[in-house]
């Protein structure tokens, strides 16, 4: 993984996946639904992930299907 996870934020295994029977994957990042994907995009996905070796490559794969949905500006809904 080299330079791509500096900072060991993966190896906290921050996120997790979800297969439907109808090849739906729900990926999730620290418990909360972030992305779903179905159809083409779904099975690619499937197939990387059961190609990784590593339960680090696996997390490498879901950060970067999610993309950039983090920025440090989202509003915590629990201090209303």
């Amino acid at each position: 993984m080299g330079n791509i996870d500096k900072r060991k934020r993966l190896e906290e295994e921050v996120f997790t996946y979800r297969v439907t029977k109808n090849n739906m994957v729900f990926i999730d990042y620290h418990g909360k639904q972030v992305t779903t994907l179905k159809g083409e995009e779904a099975e690619k996905i499937i197939k990387r992930i059961e190609q990784a070796a590593t339960d680090n490559e696996v997390q490498l794969i879901l950060a970067k299907v999610t993309g950039n949905f983090k920025r440090g500006n989202e509003k915590d809904s629990s201090k209303k």
